[in-house]
């Protein structure tokens, strides 16, 4: 039983194994399913890629990947598939860490019933998911001494069961010896891989932290604490069964010195508290990652710390989750087939790793082919060792985290397939600027007082909402925005180059669009304010746009935010009297084209070039309008199956999306958008 509540962190280390090793491949080939990259995003600073060489490896194994859709779509398939099994592995866990721990009772009260046991562990679940709104940033201090005082109390005992049962235990290091297990068991001792996987997770003890410590601090902890205590502790229960081999079942806490029983209770189901917290904030961790891209139906994500971006709490996700570890401690009621369902989810969850992990090294690391083919050998070898082993525990509770990934797939892909088709849907509808340039600079319509900021996911072009709302509409706003919130493959954008701005057609017209840039770790915070800090970076690209000779009013037309925190106060602070030696950059076409900006007496000039009237007066005219009043357009579009699909996209589309988009969040609640100034435009069609 000690095997089963020190292997908290395992989920934590694939949580990120998955979706970010997925994001980091998206940045080195186009192999993302919706194909809204720009050039722009790769100018980030947290956009690292590398060019290859036309006839390497890496270049013709990024040719193979984005040569067919299919290839795409296989990829994004297999990283659900590892996804799932995370989710999963978020139930299982809570699941039989506390039954173990609780388990301890029931040892010193071998009368008791198993059903008060069963009731115990439910009673400290329910506990456990509903103290998560409050977020571990206030009692994670406790969790690092908690989990040191386990690892050295185990292995104290195990070193005190060697010396006192049987020492000669320490004989099974030697490698002979799986040989011969194997040899006289045969295929009994083969399929028993496949339910001690607990015991191989709980060497990942320390990747919880891996990216809050230097990896040589997390390599020296490991060495010097967690793998001496865990082989102490193993080896230590080993002796004790030599000895007392009816206490099979129960040989931890058996194992355990009466004078310190209870003391060793309350720190193994703290542990085991810790275990089921660590897999909790991984399962939202990578939902939320999902989540961001375009995975998983939109849901409430809510900070939980201050200082630590990473402590989130989904409410949606906890009670899905809490229903579903109460059925399966309620249901199976004991560890061993617990653990043959979590064996079965964590070795899919090592190979989806291990396949991902070998096209990071052909196109991130660039690795020669032998060393890939080497470290395929090796870990292929170990996980498909145990893969076979697992498939025997199928029908011992291994069948579960399959039940479960699957619910989550369709959901995932469903959700996602959904989002794809809308998206193609708006690229090929999109207006042209042929036909906005034709409306004139009143667009056909009464131009009233106002700004509109219109929603869209096209981070280039006219979206087709748009010229529904002007043929359904008899007026349209003073200066239009176009908005597009889009997720990068990176994991953070940094705040100074969060927005990208570009006009729209003619200075007249005032038609602006704004793309907003976020990482997968990025969340969007109420207390932020998304609108001003808009209109600060719309301020700000009037004001350079004047500084340009000859503006390209084309769609390539762009300004990014590569400028420091201090040259964009100082540009939208009237009162300074000067700016110099900022880094401020505006690209029109493929050319990047240094600025160095002066302000005097509040106006804005450049080297030899004084800034026209034409920009105050915009300004003034967009300040007028953002006083007359801001009103938020959200397209709501309406996937349908066509009369001749398939039944099965019939059902998918029509009734599990349209399910999803129902009970999931509306983009006005992501943006906190007051509902006085919202105004939907609804359209549908088919695929």
């Amino acid at each position: 039983m000690g095997i089963n509540i020190f292997h908290q962190a395992y989920p934590l280390y694939f949580a990120g194994g998955t979706f970010a090793l997925y994001s980091l491949l998206c940045r080195h080939a186009k192999i993302k399913t919706i194909p809204n990259q720009h050039r722009t995003d790769e100018e980030l600073t947290t956009y690292s890629r590398h060019t290859f060489h036309e006839q390497s490896f890496a270049a013709k194994t990024k040719r193979w990947l984005e040569s067919h859709v299919y290839k795409r779509n296989a990829l994004l398939i297999l990283v659900l598939v590892g996804t799932c099994m995370v989710i999963g592995d978020g139930i299982l866990t809570p699941a039989i860490s506390v039954l173990s721990a609780t388990g301890g009772i029931k040892v010193d009260h071998p009368k008791m019933s198993n059903d008060v046991v069963v009731i115990v562990a439910v009673i400290i679940l329910v506990g456990l998911f509903s103290m998560q709104h409050y977020g571990t940033d206030k009692v994670g201090w406790l969790f690092a001494p908690i989990v040191l005082l386990w690892f050295l109390l185990i292995g104290g005992i195990g070193a005190l069961n060697i010396w006192k049962y049987d020492s000669t235990v320490l004989k099974a290091f030697s490698p002979v010896y799986i040989y011969r297990y194997f040899k006289r068991g045969g295929k009994a001792s083969w399929t028993s891989l496949g339910g001690i996987m607990l015991s191989i997770t709980g060497t990942e003890a320390l990747f919880a932290d891996l990216a809050h410590f230097p990896v040589s601090a997390v390599q020296i902890a490991f060495t010097v604490v967690v793998f001496p205590c865990l082989l102490l502790a193993y080896s230590g229960q080993a002796a004790y069964l030599m000895q007392n081999q009816d206490h099979v079942i129960d040989a931890f806490y058996r194992s355990i010195p009466e004078s310190i029983y209870w003391p060793m209770f309350i720190i193994a189901t703290a542990a085991a508290i810790v275990a089921s917290q660590a897999t909790i904030t991984a399962t939202f961790s990578i939902i939320k990652q999902a989540l961001a891209l375009g995975c998983f139906p939109r849901v409430k994500v809510v900070h939980t710390s201050r200082k630590f971006l990473g402590q989130i709490y989904i409410p949606d996700i906890n009670w899905i989750l809490m229903l579903l570890c109460i059925a399966v401690t309620a249901g199976f009621r004991n560890q061993s087939q617990i653990g043959n369902a979590y064996g079965t989810a964590v070795v899919i969850v090592m190979l989806v790793t291990t396949f991902l992990m070998i096209l990071i090294m052909l196109l991130v690391w660039r690795c020669h082919w032998i060393l890939v083919l080497i470290f395929t050998g090796l870990s292929l070898v170990v996980e498909c060792t145990y893969f076979s082993a697992v498939l025997f525990k199928l029908n011992q509770g291994g069948w579960v985290p399959l039940v479960i990934a699957a619910a989550f797939l369709v959901i995932m892909y469903v959700w996602h397939y959904g989002t794809v088709k809308r998206y193609e849907f708006e690229m090929h509808s999109k207006v042209s600027m042929a036909w906005i340039l034709g409306l004139g600079p009143s667009l056909g319509l009464v131009r009233v007082p106002g700004i509109g900021l219109v929603y869209t996911e096209l981070p280039s072009g006219v979206p087709r909402i748009f010229s529904h709302f002007l043929t359904n509409l008899p007026a349209i706003h003073s200066v239009v925005v176009f908005v597009c919130v889009k997720y990068l493959p990176v994991y953070t954008v940094p705040q100074d180059e969060r927005f990208l701005v570009k006009r729209i057609g003619p200075k007249n017209f005032h038609m602006f669009r704004c793309v907003a840039r976020y990482g997968y770790k990025d969340l969007h915070k109420k207390d932020d304010n998304f609108e001003k800090m808009l209109f600060d970076s719309l301020f700000l690209f009037v004001r350079l746009e004047s500084m340009m000779e000859g503006c390209s009013d084309s769609d390539e037309y762009s300004l990014y935010g590569q400028q420091t925190e201090r040259s964009r106060d100082l540009l939208l602070t009237e009162n300074e009297n000067t700016l110099s030696n900022t880094d401020l950059t505006i690209s029109s076409n493929d050319s990047i084209l240094p600025v160095t900006p002066l302000q005097v007496n509040g106006v804005v000039r450049t080297p030899g070039q004084a800034s026209s009237q034409t920009e105050v007066d915009e300004l003034e005219f967009i300040n007028s309008c953002r006083d007359a009043g801001v009103v938020h357009i959200l397209g709501n579009t309406v996937v349908r199956a066509s009369r001749e699909s398939q039944f099965v996209k019939k059902i998918a589309v029509d009734y599990i999306y349209a399910f999803l988009r129902k009970i999931c969040r509306e983009n006005s609640v992501i943006f906190n958008i007051p509902h006085e100034s919202l105004l939907n435009v609804g359209q549908i069609f088919y695929v």
